[in-house]
């Protein structure tokens, strides 16, 4: 039951926790308050403070649930692991999208980490699978890894191939709504590439580092 007076503006073309911040600072330093007034920051930005708590939380429970199915399919925690480390592959290209592109972080961005997390999952699972298959046929953990890789090459590429092409028109929209888009679009993308380049390339050398046997 306070009085209370907005006073509005919109961000174009700049990022818009940057913007606030700076306003924000701008007014602490030159807007002395009278006793009993106080400023809040509210609309979009307001959104954007809600929003950033629940990934604080969404993120985590999503990787914990990852681990737990990738622990359930296998019935083991190391391979479950291995997989697991494709998500560091794909985080990686997510970022490096983001900066060349001048994209700030946003919740659509989290967000697209999210899904990128589940397809990134999906590209360790065929080779682990497959490899430990023909390790169940006699097959040295090395030798499996590696026939692993060259077979499930065109799999793994064409459902990186597939799930990137559905989000380019997302990546160079300027249609309305297309600042929600853009990151989400930019993030899966971005690490769809160094997802599927790492997964293939230097993921059968951890899992051989990782089954490599000690020596009498």
């Amino acid at each position: 039951q306070s009085r209370r007076l907005a006073v509005e503006f919109n961000v174009r073309g700049r990022d818009l926790v940057t913007v606030v911040h700076e306003a924000q600072s701008a007014v602490d330093r030159d807007v002395p308050l009278p006793t009993g007034y106080r400023v809040e920051w509210g609309g979009e930005f307001e959104n954007f403070l809600t929003a950033r708590k629940r990934l604080l939380i969404v993120v985590p429970l999503s990787l914990g649930l990852i681990l737990f199915m990738l622990w359930l399919a296998f019935r083991a925690l190391k391979p479950a692991i291995l997989i697991f480390l494709n998500i560091p592959f794909a985080v990686i290209g997510g970022i490096v999208a983001l900066w060349i592109r001048g994209i700030p972080f946003s919740i659509s961005a989290g967000v697209g980490f999210i899904a990128l997390f589940g397809v990134a999952v999906l590209n360790g699972l065929v080779l682990v699978a497959f490899a430990r298959h023909l390790e169940e046929k006699g097959r040295d953990p090395a030798d499996a890894i590696k026939e692993a890789a060259e077979l499930r090459l065109r799999p793994v590429a064409m459902t990186a191939l597939v799930a990137a092409l559905g989000f380019f028109p997302m990546a160079l929209s300027t249609a309305a709504g297309a600042e929600v888009q853009r990151p989400l679009a930019t993030v899966v993308i971005g690490g769809l590439v160094t997802a599927t380049a790492l997964t293939l390339l230097f993921f059968p050398v951890v899992y051989r580092f990782a089954h490599r046997r000690k020596r009498p």
